[in-house]
């Protein structure tokens, strides 16, 4: 089942997502040193990594989901990730 997650709201928002069972926090630390030393020049490598966990993304639906709900990135947000 696919699903995906934004903030519908102007203000900040926290989720809290839980994963069972264990091990897939490893998936989010190998993702993290991925994007450390390639950025997104190394879609091969996400790919990659998303196979060895299985987990799959519909790239093709994010153009359409940004559309459909008037998604805007927010990269330079100064609200902290936790």
């Amino acid at each position: 089942m696919w699903h995906s997650f934004w903030n519908a709201s102007d203000g900040p928002a926290r989720l809290l997502e839980i994963i069972s069972p264990s091990g897939f926090e490893h998936y989010f630390v190998e993702l993290t040193e991925l994007f450390a030393h390639h950025g997104p020049d190394r879609p091969d490598l996400f790919v990659e990594l998303n196979a060895r966990y299985g987990l799959e993304m519909d790239f093709e639906s994010v153009e359409g989901l940004v559309s459909a709900h008037g998604l805007v990135a927010n990269a330079a947000s100064d609200t902290a990730a936790y």
